[in-house]
């Protein structure tokens, strides 16, 4: 995710202000390896700006996306995901028993549909997840 300057000059570029609300969703995102959630944004945002509404949060993370800052996941965790990571192409490993989030960078070029399966379909981009569980729950027993 670009530094806050850089998107506040992109968001007024497309008419849109920084205001103090989006100000703290956008920083809670910045460097943010988590994969949070829109609601654990908005109940962290809710500590720093209690006024702040849940759709001012959604609709921050839905312009920001809209922007190319950040990418909304549905990993089938029951909740949107948001991955400010976008500079670095990468996949996801996801936690079955948390549904803690992690960053996984892995060689796709060797991933290919059968010549069937390509017939008529122009693959444009590639999404890998892994499920299984983290080292965490593993310590403390939990199993998938």
């Amino acid at each position: 995710m670009n530094p806050t300057e850089v998107i506040t000059q992109r968001l007024r570029a497309q008419g849109l202000r920084l205001t103090p609300q989006k100000r703290v969703v956008i920083g809670l995102l910045q460097n943010n390896a988590t994969h949070p959630t829109v609601d654990s944004l908005y109940e962290n945002a809710r500590q720093e700006v209690p006024s702040i509404s849940r759709r001012t949060v959604y609709q921050t993370v839905n312009d920001l996306e809209s922007m190319g800052e950040v990418t909304l996941l549905d990993l089938g965790t029951g909740s949107v995901r948001v991955d400010p990571n976008v500079e670095h192409p990468h996949h996801h490993m996801i936690c079955s028993e948390c549904g803690v989030v992690r960053d996984a960078v892995i060689d796709v070029s060797a991933l290919t549909p059968s010549a069937r399966d390509r017939r008529d379909f122009d693959v444009t981009d590639v999404e890998v997840n892994f499920r299984g569980v983290c080292r965490n729950c593993q310590d403390n027993g939990k199993t998938a």
